[in-house]
């Protein structure tokens, strides 16, 4: 595990870096915000694999005698340890998810991603894989929680993870219009008959898995290959999921995600390079007239 978290770190190190020259190169930003911008990227912490401390469990008791109990005193448990906070510096060492656990995220408080030894794990990360599987698949993840620091939501908080408006109102509108774009892509989205994506629900997620994609393909393109159709065939299959009509109805009232295929689907049909990796007839689906952007 410590060889491959050396090596996950390098590829978070790689995204990263293209997320700054990303910054660098949008017209649509003033210098004094794009400054700001790059210096919270720069400040953005990452946690791979597991906690360098482990948490304690020895004041807690669990036995064989009753389940409720067992809940109750694990209830009783975590109270006191969030009540033991109080007076007490932020621990910016904790994790709020498990190693285990099958997710990442971005805290815009703390202004860190984390990536969890369960997500570490085939479809997302396959050790004995190249460099443009693990781009398209774990590599886009992590590309899409930096950019959820700058999304719709996670804009608003600045590099020491304060909710401060850092943007001039100019850029602020140049990111709204981009913004809309996307709105209005994913609205045109039929999920099941008559339902459609909610552009506006979905926003901030939309917005990661955009700029994740491209992220991920810059730095794989960074690290020396092209083997392109690889890098997004990986980013497609790392979603795979199938569900029944009522729960795609159900959840896309709910959710801020879009469904899985339109999360692939979406964010692929805004790249460039993946029309001219699968060769896509200008105008088709998957390479449109008008692509989205924000990142």
């Amino acid at each position: 595990m410590l060889g491959d978290r050396k090596r996950v770190e390098t590829m978070i190190e790689t995204v990263e870096g293209s997320f700054a020259d990303d910054v660098r190169r949008v017209s649509w930003m003033d210098d004094g915000t794009r400054s700001r911008a790059l210096e919270k990227a720069a400040a953005v912490a990452n946690k791979v694999g597991f906690p360098d401390r482990w948490r304690r469990y020895d004041a807690l008791v669990i036995d064989r005698t009753s389940h409720l109990a067992n809940v109750l005193r694990a209830e009783v448990f975590e109270s006191r340890r969030q009540l033991d906070k109080i007076g007490r510096p932020v621990d910016r060492t904790e994790w709020r998810i498990t190693p285990p656990t099958v997710n990442a995220y971005y805290d815009p408080s703390l202004n860190e991603m984390v990536f969890p030894a369960g997500i570490l794990q085939p479809p997302f990360y396959v050790a004995a894989a190249g460099d443009p599987v693990n781009y398209g698949a774990i590599g886009m993840v992590m590309g899409h929680e930096l950019t959820h620091g700058f999304d719709d939501q996670g804009r608003k908080f600045d590099a020491h993870g304060n909710l401060r408006d850092w943007w001039t109102p100019e850029v602020a509108g140049a990111f709204r219009e981009r913004a809309e774009c996307i709105v209005r892509q994913f609205e045109s989205y039929a999920v099941v008959d008559d339902e459609h994506v909610n552009g506006r629900l979905t926003l901030g997620e939309n917005i990661a898995d955009q700029g994740g994609l491209k992220l991920a393909y810059a730095a794989h393109r960074a690290r020396g290959s092209i083997a392109d159709r690889e890098f997004f065939l990986a980013f497609a299959q790392s979603w795979c999921t199938k569900r029944r009509p009522d729960l795609d109805r159900l959840l896309v009232k709910v959710d801020p995600h879009s469904p899985p295929r339109f999360r692939v689907n979406g964010a692929a049909a805004n790249l460039d390079a993946f029309a001219t990796a699968f060769s896509c007839a200008a105008g088709s689906p998957m390479a449109p007239a008008t692509r989205c952007a924000v990142w």
